[in-house]
């Protein structure tokens, strides 16, 4: 009895950093997040042959529901993406029609960006499908993810840095599953939006492709907006002239 006690008792402190990291993520993962946002965003591209901007309204439900519309420039006005559960489709309104993105084309670009639709669509909880450690300084918190045995993904490992003071995402490098680093995203400019503090822009760069990097702003976020329901995320709404 006394080893089970003792065995039981040397366990809590790593319970209690395995509690503490798994908050951690998680609300880091809860910031951009409500039972319901509306957004204005604007997304940046930029690679050494062009450059492009997209003025875009984003709404979410929590985590199953995404819709995004491209309100400018005026030659990719109207074009929307609507994400539910693991499905997805792309509304093309020059063409009047939409089409169901396949699972192959999952780690496809989104509108030309660094950001893949995969991105976009993600809805699986990075504590829950990832094994969790971490180490830290004075100033931040390393998060290493390791994809767990029956998670469906292409990398083989994710770093996360989160600040301590305040809490608050700084990056995160995901690597293939040779171990190779494949991109990296930053978090920067912290400011009050939705009457949270959070970082205004992501910025993704392809670490083998030089000169590439994708920067998404927010604008402006509202969280549990209640005009936000079901039909926000319809095949209709989808279609709707706009």
């Amino acid at each position: 009895m006394l080893r089970v006690i003792t065995l039981w008792c040397l366990a809590w402190p790593s319970l209690a950093a395995e509690e503490q990291v798994r908050a951690i993520i998680d609300e880091m993962e809860q910031l951009y997040r409500g039972k319901s946002s509306d957004s204005t965003l604007t997304m940046k591209i930029e690679t050494p042959q062009y450059s492009r901007t997209l003025k875009m309204s984003g709404q979410s439900m929590g985590r199953e529901f995404g819709f995004f519309r491209i309100l400018s420039p005026k030659k990719d006005r109207g074009i929307a993406t609507l994400k539910r559960d693991e499905e997805m489709w792309n509304y093309f309104p020059k063409i009047n029609k939409v089409i169901k993105v396949p699972p192959s084309m999952m780690m496809g670009s989104w509108m030309g960006s660094d950001f893949t639709n995969d991105d976009l669509v993600k809805e699986t909880q990075l504590v829950d499908a990832y094994h969790l450690s971490m180490t830290e300084d004075d100033q931040n918190y390393f998060v290493t993810l390791i994809p767990k045995e029956q998670t469906v993904t292409v990398w083989g490992k994710i770093e996360y840095t989160v600040s301590k003071d305040p809490l608050l995402p700084k990056a995160q490098v995901f690597y293939d599953e040779e171990g190779s680093r494949i991109r990296e995203m930053t978090f920067s400019e912290p400011m009050t939006l939705g009457g949270r503090l959070m970082p205004s822009v992501m910025e993704m760069r392809p670490l083998n492709k030089t000169g590439h990097r994708t920067l998404i702003i927010y604008d402006d976020i509202r969280f549990d907006v209640a005009e936000i329901n079901d039909q926000t995320f319809s095949l209709r709404n989808l279609k709707k002239r706009f």
